[in-house]
C-alpha cells in the first residue's frame, strides 16, 4: 500500500484535488496521481519526465483558460 500525499496545487476548498503517492515515486520512478475525493479509485502513472513537464505547465499557466 502506498502513502498517498495531498499535492499541494490542490487548492483548499475541497474541489480540485490531488493525492500523489511520493515513496512510490521514488522506487519505481514512475509518479502515481489520483483525485482525492476517490480514494478507492484508479490511478495513473506518469513517466517522470512527462510528470515534469505537467508540473512546468502548471507553473507557467499554460492550462488557465
Amino acid at each position: 500500500m502506498h502513502r498517498w500525499v495531498k499535492s499541494s496545487y490542490s487548492d483548499g476548498d475541497g474541489g480540485q484535488c490531488l493525492d500523489w503517492a511520493p515513496d512510490h515515486a521514488t522506487a519505481t520512478g514512475a509518479v502515481p496521481v489520483r483525485d482525492s475525493k476517490d480514494p478507492s479509485g484508479p490511478a495513473l502513472a506518469f513517466e517522470p519526465t512527462a510528470w515534469n513537464a505537467f508540473i512546468t505547465s502548471i507553473k507557467t499557466g499554460d492550462f488557465k483558460g
